[in-house]
Formats: C-alpha cells, structure tokens, sequence
C-alpha cells in the first residue's frame, strides 16, 4: 500500500494567504458577529444534550431560551448593519 503525501511547500501556502494573520477588519468583524456565535454555540449545546433521549420540559425550555437568543442576537446584528452610518444627515 503506498503511502500519499501532500506536495504543498510553506512558501506556497503563504503566498495564497492561508498563513497569515487576521486583518483588523476580520478581527472586527468577528467580533461583531460573537453574540450570534455564542447563541448558537449555547443552541448547539442544548439540542446535543437531548440527541440521545427525549428532552423533558426543562430540556424543552432550554431550547426555546437558545432558539430566541440566536433569533434575537441575528436581528441585532442585521439592525446594527442596516443602520445608517456617519453623523450627516
């Protein structure tokens, strides 16, 4: 059985930028995004824990709690892109 190995040199993947360091504007953008991140995160938490058996009501309500947080956090953040920006108006 041979064996395969990957043919990518470190100068390669640097140059395509795989790399490298986020910028500001990612950084920034990431943590916009972190309340959406966490919520689903929470959500994700939730629904794994009742995968191997029925959820009982604290289990449905914790749910329900993660679903509206992650609703509510995505809202905030398209609020928050759709507001108009600079002091002009």
């Amino acid at each position: 059985m041979s064996e395969i190995f990957a043919r990518q040199t470190a100068a390669a993947v640097a140059v395509d930028g795989i790399d490298r360091e986020p910028t500001a504007a990612e950084l920034d953008a990431i943590e916009q995004e972190m309340p959406v991140i966490l919520a689903g995160v929470e959500l994700l938490d939730a629904q794994i824990v009742t995968m191997d058996r029925a959820p009982s009501e604290v289990d449905a309500r914790r749910l329900r709690r993660a679903r509206r947080r992650v609703l509510s956090a995505r809202r905030a953040l398209a609020n928050r892109a759709a507001a108009p920006r600079g002091g002009a108006a």
